[in-house]
């Protein structure tokens, strides 16, 4: 049975893949056969923007911030890997040029004084991470490109990527790139360095924080990372390491990633979105590389068709939203191109990353991730409820609309204090979706109202939350506190929040200090749409915002504390609207709550925050709010009650409980 949201009908920009596949895949439809195709579109996209000796894919775009030259390597190199796995995935049973292709850019960006010499491997420079790619991908095509290369050549590719030993490297994930390229150099007899590699996963040790969760360098940085990286290398440094791999820490590896992947697996909305939240969002589907690695390496509780329903879900997303483009390629974006889900260092080719998405092929056609019939998600077929301590994170999910929502209380992707506390607008809101994305105006406050709750200037500046302080997460319930901090004053303003959640609703408890006077003002869900303004509405303590095409609906309901000095209730809702400064599409809103003066002492505000397409459970705020409660007990605990008539208690003074 198909899940809910997901068409098997393939729309005509995407006529270049076969059709699909009720019986095999009874979900998506998708099958090994639409993987190739599309790797294949991909590879073939490429190719009007090949250097003459096919060394560098200079492709159109923003150059990344390590320039055009380095920029012409990324695209060389990550586009490699996607061919590496169509090559070995096929047994070499492709078309004979695209072998000579990668050969041959080899040869040319490996000479050193040639026109298309790629940039040398050095100290924290962007071509260790390209040079990661290349020497997976060389070891996966070993048979049909490396054994058949020149020894000349082999040894000048020897000698580039031998660049890395010695070097040093960012101390994040860039350490994997290190343990990848060298373990290649020692598989082929060239010069590396042992204790670089040992070091490189032993540093690895120091950012495990259980449960399957690494933080990517020091500080709370959990995001995708986690996944395509953390995980993924270790993994990949195994195959090419083969009996050289010690044997119990390769063991530690798959026992963390199949912890992880028991969680990783609810992360995807039963349309295939992944949850939009962390940096490099434009790798788009590399959040499947995971799954891959599982099965690569017998290392995943999910059932093999279970697997691959995520995988392809996750693919045929982003194919029926247009991407590739009309030529074939990854833009910088999301669906269409949006650079503020880039970086500075994201170069025209940066989203080819996404090339880790197709590691499934590397597995024989007859393995059963390939054969097996999938298996629905976990967020297909009932209402799911995660907490996950190591992140600070809650997740929770609704079968009814296919939507997963993260409750963020722990990744603000902050170096170790005395780092200046800084807002990223894909960190620092309270909760993310896979159905969402927060907005990021390009010119503007660094992040909007959506998600947050904030104290505001005179002149409407916000505060930042900054640094995120975990109190604890447990059940369906997670808390934390940060410094709120007005622009222009150096005096913080604790702010503490708990959230719970059940169904579509989350309930957030917040203990606000704050200067006499200030406005407060929280905001729900920013959505988004291409075709035109949102269906808007507010009245006293309520706002909401719809999306007509599919009755997606973020919706804010004061609960508590809301209510103005002397009036009889709580304060008229609002919506922010704002244009281009959303991934999901031009036009967006945000339903807000104001409380247009904080006492000047610890305040109590608690708001209900919908997100639903529910059409069962339908987002009427004046129903919410009848049906809602907050009571206060003489000890100072919040107790609280969803619209069903749920309630739980929250203890005065913060925690999971």
């Amino acid at each position: 049975m198909t899940a809910p949201h997901v068409s098997l009908t393939d729309p005509t920009h995407s006529s270049f893949l076969p059709p699909p596949d009720p019986v095999r895949s009874p979900v998506t439809g998708w099958t090994r056969a639409h993987w190739e195709a599309l790797a294949d579109r991909l590879l073939d996209g490429l190719l009007p923007y090949a250097s003459r000796k096919l060394a560098q894919y200079r492709l159109p775009g923003r150059p990344g911030h390590a320039g055009s030259w380095s920029d012409g390597l990324e695209g060389y190199a990550r586009s490699f890997l996607l061919a590496a796995c169509r090559i070995a995935g096929s047994g070499g049973r492709v078309p004979p040029e695209l072998i000579e292709r990668y050969a041959a850019g080899l040869a040319a960006g490996t000479d050193p004084e040639g026109a298309e010499r790629w940039p040398p491997i050095a100290d924290r420079a962007q071509p260790m991470v390209e040079a990661a790619s290349i020497a997976i991908a060389l070891h996966e095509t070993r048979p049909w490109i490396w054994d058949r290369l020149d020894d000349a050549v082999r040894q000048r590719v020897a000698a580039w990527l031998g660049g890395f030993v010695g070097a040093r490297a960012n101390d994040s994930n860039w350490r994997l790139f290190q343990v990848v390229t060298e373990e290649f150099l020692a598989s082929v007899g060239a010069p590396h360095s042992r204790a670089e590699i040992d070091g490189g996963l032993a540093r690895l040790e120091d950012w495990y924080r259980g449960d399957g969760w690494y933080t990517d360098g020091d500080g709370r940085k959990f995001d995708y990372y986690n996944g395509w990286a953390l995980h993924l290398y270790p993994i990949l440094w195994a195959r090419i390491a083969g009996p050289r791999a010690d044997a119990s820490l390769t063991e530690v590896h798959r026992a963390r990633l199949r912890a992880f992947l028991g969680t990783h697996q609810y992360f995807f909305g039963s349309d295939g979105a992944p949850v939009h939240q962390g940096r490099s969002l434009t790798y788009r589907y590399a959040t499947a590389a995971p799954l891959w690695a599982g099965a690569l390496a017998d290392a995943t509780p999910l059932p093999p068709g279970r697997t691959r329903r995520l995988a392809s879900g996750a693919l045929k997303h982003f194919t029926e939203r247009g991407v590739p483009d009309e030529r074939g390629l990854l833009s910088l974006g999301w669906y269409r191109p949006f650079l503020p889900v880039t970086q500075r260092y994201s170069g025209p080719a940066s989203p080819y990353w996404a090339s880790k998405a197709f590691l499934g092929l590397l597995l024989p056609a007859g393995h059963p991730v390939w054969t097996a019939p999938e298996e629905p998600g976990p967020v297909d077929t009932a209402d799911a409820y995660l907490a996950l301590p190591a992140p600070g994170w809650l997740l929770h999910s609704t079968a009814a609309d296919g939507i997963v929502r993260l409750v963020n209380h722990g990744s603000d992707r902050l170096p170790p204090p005395p780092t200046e506390a800084e807002d990223s607008p894909h960190y620092a809101k309270f909760a993310y979706s896979s159905a969402t994305a927060p907005d990021t105006p390009a010119n503007g406050p660094a992040t909007g109202p959506d998600s947050h709750l904030a104290l505001l200037t005179a002149d409407g500046k916000a505060s930042r939350r900054g640094r995120i302080h975990p109190l604890g997460t447990e059940g369906r319930r997670a808390a934390s506190w940060h410094r709120a901090v007005l622009p222009g004053s150096d005096e913080g303003h604790r702010i503490e929040t708990t959230s719970v959640v059940h169904g579509p609703w989350e309930i957030r408890v917040h203990r606000v200090e704050g200067p006499p006077g200030a406005v407060v003002r929280e905001g729900g869900w920013a959505l988004a749409d291409d075709s035109g303004p949102l269906t808007e509405a507010a009245g006293p303590g309520w706002a909401l915002v719809r999306r007509e095409a599919d009755g997606l609906t973020s919706a804010v309901v004061a609960l508590h504390g809301w209510e103005e000095p002397g009036a009889d209730g709580p304060s008229h809702g609002t919506v922010a609207q704002v244009r281009g400064a959303n991934a999901y599409g031009e036009y967006s809103a945000t339903p807000c709550l104001r409380l247009a003066g904080h006492p000047g002492r610890p305040h109590l505000l608690v708001t209900l925050v919908v997100l639903s397409a529910d059409p069962v459970r339908p987002c009427d705020p004046e129903v919410l709010r009848a049906r809602a409660r907050t009571r206060v007990t003489a000890a100072g605990a919040v107790v609280v009650r969803f619209p069903d008539g749920t309630e739980e208690e929250v203890p005065a003074g913060a925690g999971s409980g």
